[in-house]
């Protein structure tokens, strides 16, 4: 059967990017993307366009049914640094969202999920270097709480009911077709933008503090791959790590200075320091390596060129 993706959250941060990725590899026709809001004019205009909120199941269901979907990606989320200020709503988003799609697939009217995790669910007594794959997980944020919540009732919808669910644990995203969406990595996006407009960057972590980065290039190209993989090659329902590249704001910021010398950075770190002190810094990734041959393609100097050479047009430099 072919596939009829929906996608939750479709005007988030990744959201948006995977949408055209899909509809570029499927058809346009075939991706219904959805959110609370509308999106940009290209979503808009590129293919179908539902006004959904992921905690409503009969209005995710009546889309189901009406596009024959069989195939789910769920996006919508709150992330780290935004869900700490309003833990009950995150809460509620993050949790009731995953439960209807996974009672749908459990209810036979879909048959794939994509449901996205983060490094997040680890907390300040797992190994923070070379994180493995299964380890204590304790986290300390609202966000990280509901993602390890997620994992398990994940695994347990798939050894309980057969649900076909796959996830994998991102780390921060780096891109340059959205901006920062309130996430404790999202520095990293943001400081190229400051480079090119203010050729200086106030940092809200601190120097040294390492954390694991992904190009959004790259974490797409997982999100497809894990998806198009065979049921025998995921053998785990839980989430798997992702990682790529890790970085702390003194490397960024010598990879950008080598094309914007003038570039400086100062440190004022806020409350999100807590929340980055508590992940990792550094992921091993072997299993999904392994199990459906995931394989990073950007370095760091790799990002900052074209984080540069796309915003720069933006910036006039």
């Amino acid at each position: 059967m072919k596939s009829r993706i929906l996608i939750l959250g479709a005007c988030g941060q990744i959201g948006t990017e995977l949408t055209t990725a899909l509809r570029q590899k499927y058809g346009n026709h075939k991706v219904i993307a959805s959110d609370i809001r509308e999106g940009d004019e290209e979503m808009m205009k590129s293919g179908p366009f539902e006004i959904i909120d992921a905690t409503n199941y009969e209005a995710i269901e009546n889309i189901v049914i009406q596009y024959e979907i069989n195939e789910v990606y769920l996006m919508a989320a709150m992330l780290s640094a935004t869900a700490e200020k309003f833990p009950s709503k995150a809460w509620q988003l993050n949790m009731n969202s995953l439960f209807n799609v996974l009672n749908l697939a459990k209810e036979k009217k879909i048959e794939k999920i994509f449901w996205p995790s983060s490094i997040a669910v680890f907390g300040p007594t797992t190994p923070r270097v070379n994180t493995p794959q299964h380890t204590i997980m304790e986290p300390s944020t609202v966000y990280g709480i509901s993602k390890q919540a997620g994992e398990r009732w994940c695994e347990y919808y798939f050894k309980k009911y057969g649900v076909d669910v796959r996830s994998i644990r991102y780390p921060g995203i780096i891109s340059w077709q959205t901006l920062p969406g309130g996430g404790t990595t999202d520095y990293a996006i943001d400081i190229y933008h400051k480079a090119l407009k203010h050729h200086k960057y106030i940092c809200f972590l601190k120097a040294g503090t390492t954390l694991p980065m992904i190009y959004m290039d790259d974490a797409i190209r997982a999100t497809l791959d894990i998806m198009e993989a065979s049921p025998e090659k995921i053998e785990i329902r839980s989430s798997y790590n992702l990682g790529a590249i890790s970085f702390d704001p003194e490397e960024i910021t010598a990879s950008i200075k080598k094309q914007l010398p003038e570039f400086s950075i100062s440190y004022e770190p806020d409350f999100r320091q807590a929340i980055a002190d508590s992940w990792p810094q550094s992921i091993d990734d072997q299993d999904a390596r392994d199990h459906w041959g995931w394989l990073h393609q950007y370095d760091l100097d790799a990002i900052t060129e074209d984080m540069l050479k796309n915003l720069g047009p933006k910036y006039k430099n």
